[in-house]
């Protein structure tokens, strides 16, 4: 017969440890000023910029119109209108080698088409940049589009010189975040809104990055204005996704077992939810929608893991029907343990490789989830079936009164009688 564990002789201390993380979570809450909230859930400018020199700038005074468009490979030059013939013409990186030939080879294609240099003409053109990542560039005559690049072992520029040059500014401090790797030298900044109904230009947070890191030695990719009225719906929003999530385990455990293990699978994964709330608060972790996902993913592998035990306390029950209610959750406990631990650090191999192998909020989305995961395994063994063994305790006392009631009245009729 196999040996069965007696989980059960540490639900109480288990639900002291949970008591003494809940009180940490809430004392870093006030400690730390809150959360730290990410760029989702603050009205202001969100804009997405790479520092690097400008390689050349481009201007447009033929017949039509004129697009740029650029892959990591090759320039394309679209012209089109009326009058003019329709055409495309990809000028690639590789086949002109400098940026000197690259430049002079598009106006030599199309007459109209201007190309200034900023560097030097014999800069590797490999090296350019990428820059149709929000849209076409449409050539006008009177506002030069920038080209830039960015030669291999430039120095990293750190956050914290971001921040240095935005410092000042009256919309208030920059959150700024790296995206992909440091030697990128590519940023998420976020001013926040202070004026109400108040809109931040994007040209006014380019000339500051500019006047610290040199005139054309910011790209932007990428510019959104997020209104106060959006930041609060995205927030009530999210609140409303998680209510729904729980009501929708209760009703479903509720259907497939019975109230008290619904009752003791909310409160389980709503800790789980506190855990990984409490380590973004003491770590500083940024609270934005891909925590958001990494707390819901969290739920989900909890509440399947707890849902396994509670099918085997079940199962128990009816092929043990003469032991105590604390022996059939031990032996369910004791029975779903090698499932549980190979489940779990088949998953945690996983996320650790997303941990280790990426960066930005890929990396943290993979933290939150380790932390969680290892949380949903406590919160199942002690936590969901710890409330499950008490209620069935409390119900078997109420039960127990309520029949001895019943046998006195009736001792007390038949003295009468």
């Amino acid at each position: 017969m196999r040996r069965i564990i007696r989980f059960s002789r540490l639900f109480v201390a288990a639900a002291v440890l949970a008591g003494v993380v809940i009180a940490v979570g809430v004392i870093g809450f006030f400690v730390n000023d809150g959360f730290n909230l990410g760029l989702d859930f603050q009205a202001g400018l969100v804009q997405e910029v790479q520092v690097a020199p400008t390689a050349f700038s481009v201007t447009w005074d033929g017949a039509g119109n004129a697009i740029l468009d650029s892959d990591p490979s090759n320039i394309y030059l679209v012209i089109s209108g009326a009058g003019v013939e329709s055409r495309t013409v990809a000028f690639n990186f590789s086949q002109y080698g400098t940026v000197g030939a690259l430049a002079a080879a598009m106006m030599a294609e199309a007459e109209g088409l201007e190309v200034q240099l900023h560097t030097s003409p014999g800069t590797n053109a490999q090296w350019l940049l990428r820059f149709g990542v929000q849209g076409d560039a449409l050539l006008r005559d009177y506002a030069p589009f920038s080209v830039h690049y960015l030669p291999p072992g430039s120095p990293v520029i750190p956050v914290n010189d971001v921040r240095d040059a935005l410092e000042g500014l009256r919309y208030g401090e920059a959150v700024v975040q790296i995206i992909g790797a440091p030697e990128d030298r590519h940023f998420l900044i976020r001013l926040g809104d202070q004026e109400e109904g108040g809109m931040i230009s994007q040209d006014y947070v380019v000339g500051a990055l500019e006047s610290y890191f040199g005139a054309g030695g910011v790209m932007v990719l990428r510019a959104d204005f997020v209104s106060a009225r959006f930041a609060q719906n995205l927030t009530d929003q999210i609140g409303l996704l998680l209510a729904l999530t729980l009501l929708l385990i209760f009703m479903y455990c509720s259907f497939r077992f019975k109230v008290q293990y619904a009752t003791a699978a909310i409160v389980s994964i709503m800790y789980d939810a506190v855990i990984v709330v409490g380590f973004l608060v003491w770590s500083r972790m940024e609270f934005n929608t891909i925590t958001i996902a990494a707390i819901l993913t969290i739920l989900g592998y909890s509440t399947n893991d707890t849902i396994v035990v509670f099918d085997r306390i079940r199962e128990n029950r009816r092929l043990y029907p003469d032991d105590a209610f604390i022996d059939v959750v031990d032996r369910s406990l004791t029975g779903t343990l090698n499932r549980t631990i190979i489940t779990t650090l088949s998953t945690l191999l996983a996320v650790a490789a997303l941990f280790i192998f990426t960066t930005g909020t890929m990396r943290d989305f993979a933290l939150a989830l380790m932390v969680g995961m290892i949380s949903g395994v406590f919160t199942t063994t002690f936590i969901a079936t710890g409330i499950v063994y008490f209620w069935e305790v409390k119900k078997n006392e109420r039960e127990k009164r309520k029949r001895a009631t019943i046998a006195t009245g009736k001792l007390a009729s038949r003295g009468a009688a």
